[in-house]
This record gives structure tokens, sequence and C-alpha cells, in this order.
């Protein structure tokens, strides 16, 4: 019964403390709101209705009025940052730091924010010394992700390999694979010294973090090349093969022409129409055919694209099915079929293209790292028609 009675007097009570605390609340918030220039409404609003140039007016004329407004500089900034105004960004950012009365926590924001306009810029020696400054703070994430896109855009490899493991050892999730890409990059560049025991060095590397490293594995097959090691370039290439069975039409030319120098091309033609029977693709079938032309004649090469073209029917496959009929037909036919096989043509250079998974820049020849948006192997190794068959 007490407690009750205890209950009867506490639940008005705790009602009546948390109506006053609200009327307090939304009072202090009233007063607030009043004390707030017109500007900075006005200005919130143009950016509601994504209109940066009269919101950056807007915001522009309050800074003016009350410089101390720390918040609207950094605001400021980034609006003249997104615009592409980096010049008017970069002064914004380095009037906050030359204030002597800007807290330190604002003072690491707008250090921040500078790296960032210097990146933009293309400012890269810039950038680096001032993400540099900011490893050893709450920003170290973002600051060594950054780092790491200078050292790439730079081409500065070793240093991409060290910030990439930095980062990978901070918790920000692994990086073998652009690491193993980046020793890629110091192998190709050895390999155009003259230097395969260096670029194998490398490569070897590479394989330690990447395993599935295919770019590594066809690197590795060049440099055995390059040592004259044909035996040994063909093993490395067709590892290709236990990687990625799509990725072996990469490696295609270099195998066949690897057989021929060891005498033993039928092999070699062979083992290639093995991957274009598990791997369709339009420049494996380029390789084969050329192959099949010379090892087993016309009519051999003729069967196969057109057997290829019934399993993929593409206006790829087309073209190379013409090109295989225009050596067998009789020299008054062959006009015709030459205009039909040159205007097939034209459209399918069109349609040959490779196309980045992620931002969907279509390029002729393969990339590792995409020109688009700089990520590493998003691109798949088939042409974009051959993708639009498959799906």
């Amino acid at each position: 019964m007490e407690f009750e009675t205890w209950w009867l007097i506490a639940i008005p009570l705790f009602f009546t403390l948390g109506w006053i605390a609200a009327r307090v609340d939304i009072r202090q918030l009233v007063s607030e709101s009043r004390s707030l220039p017109k500007g900075y409404f006005k200005g919130l609003n143009f950016l509601l209705n994504e209109q940066p140039d009269k919101a950056i007016d807007a915001f522009i004329e309050i800074v003016k009025l009350d410089p101390e407004t720390i918040e609207l500089h950094f605001a400021l900034g980034s609006l003249f940052r997104r615009r592409g105004e980096i010049e008017r960004a970069i002064r914004v950012h380095q009037n906050l730091l030359a204030r002597p009365d800007l807290p330190a926590e604002h003072q690491v924001n707008s250090q921040f924010e500078l790296g960032q306009d210097y990146l933009k810029a293309g400012l890269l020696d810039r950038a680096e010394e001032t993400f540099n400054l900011l490893v050893d703070t709450q920003y170290s994430a973002q600051a060594r992700r950054a780092l790491l896109e200078i050292y790439q855009r730079e081409k500065e490899w070793a240093r991409a390999i060290d910030a990439a493991k930095s980062l990978q050892d901070s918790g920000a999730g692994s990086r073998q694979q652009e690491i193993a890409h980046f020793y890629c990059e110091l192998a190709q560049d050895e390999l155009v010294h003259t230097h395969p025991d260096a670029a194998l060095g490398m490569l070897e590397k590479a394989l330690a973090e990447d395993r599935k490293s295919v770019r590594a594995t066809m690197l590795m097959g060049d440099a055995y090349l390059a040592k004259g090691d044909v035996e040994a370039a063909l093993l490395a290439w067709r590892r290709v093969e236990h990687q990625s069975v799509p990725h072996a039409a990469l490696v295609a030319q270099r195998l066949m022409d690897g057989y021929r120098a060891v005498g033993r091309p039928q092999e070699g033609l062979n083992l290639l129409k093995n991957y274009l029977a598990e791997a369709p693709s339009i420049d494996l079938l380029e390789v084969v055919f050329k192959a099949a032309i010379e090892l087993d004649g016309v009519d051999a090469a003729n069967q196969l694209v057109s057997d290829e073209l019934r399993r993929t029917p593409t206006l790829l496959g087309l073209d190379k099915l013409l090109e295989a009929r225009l050596m067998r037909v009789p020299p008054e036919v062959r006009p015709e079929l030459t205009l039909v096989q040159n205007i097939v043509h034209g459209y399918t250079q069109r349609l040959a293209r490779y196309q980045c998974s992620h931002c969907g820049f279509k390029a002729r020849q393969f990339y590792w790292q995409c020109p688009g948006c700089n990520r590493w192997e998003t691109y798949p190794p088939r042409r974009t028609e051959e993708l639009n068959v498959m799906t």
C-alpha cells in the first residue's frame, strides 16, 4: 500500500519537472536562434535548395560582419573546394590557421581541410607535408589514405608500399592486393632497365602479399623470358589458369609465341583451345584463330570460329567469322562480303572495349589500375559486349 502511494506522488512530480525542463530548452533554443544573423538561415535555405553560389554569398556576408564564426569558415572552405575554387578554399583555411586564438581542435581540423585543398589542387608536395603533420592525430587514418594516394600519383611505389603497410597495421583494412601491385610496378621498372633478376625478387614479394596476383604471375613469365629461359616463362604463364581462367586470355599470345620458340606450336594451340572451351573470350579467340589458320588450315579455323559464334553470339565473333569466310569464298563474291565485313568491323571497334566495374571508364586496352577512378583490378578481362551477352 505504501509503494502505490509513493508512485501516486512521484509520477506527477516527474511529469512536472520534465515539462519545466522542456520549457527551458525551448526558450533557450528560441533565444539562440534569434541571436543568429538572418544571413545564416538564408544561406542554409540556399544550400537546401542546391544553390551553392547564393549560399556562399550569404555566408561571406556573415563572415564579414562576424569574423569569429569559425564553423562558417569551415563551411565556406568546403563549399569553395566543392565548386572547384581551390585558391579561395586554401585562403579560408590558411586564415583560420593564422589565428592565434584558434582552439587546438580547430587547428587540427583546419590542417586537414587545407591538406584536402592542396590534394585537389594537385599541389602534392604541400599536401604530403600537411598530411604528415596529421599522422598522429585523430585524422590519422584519413591522412594515411591521402599519403597513399599521393605516392601512387607520384609513382613513388616504394613509399606507397610503406604507406599501405602502415595503413594496414593501423587496422584500416587489408591492403595486400594494392601492395602486390606496387611490387609489380617496381618489377616492371626493373624489366624496362633489363634487370630480370631484380624484377623476379620484386615479384616474389608481390606473390607473398597476394598469392592470387595474376599480374605478378604474368610478369614473372616476362622476367624469365628476359633471362632467356622460355620453358620457365611458359610454366609461369600457365599458372595464370589456376589463378583465374578468364585472365588466361591476357597471356594467350605470350603462350603461343613461347610454344613456337621451343618448337611445340601444336601443343600451345591445343592448350589455348582448352582455355577457350572453358572461358570464351574474343581476345583468346583472336589468338587461337590465327594459330589455327597457320597449323590446322583455313577450313579448321573457319569451323572453330563458327562453333564459337554459336556458343557465344556476339558481333565481335561475327566479325571473326566473316574474316574466316573471306578466305574461302570465290573471288567474284569477295567484294560484297568484304563490304559487309568492313561495316561489321567498323561497328565492333566501338564495342571492343574493356570497362571498369567501379566507375564505368572504357578503354581499348586492359588496365590493372583504372585511369578513371584509380582503383586496382576493376577491369574484367573480357570486352563489354561479351559481358553483356554473358549476363
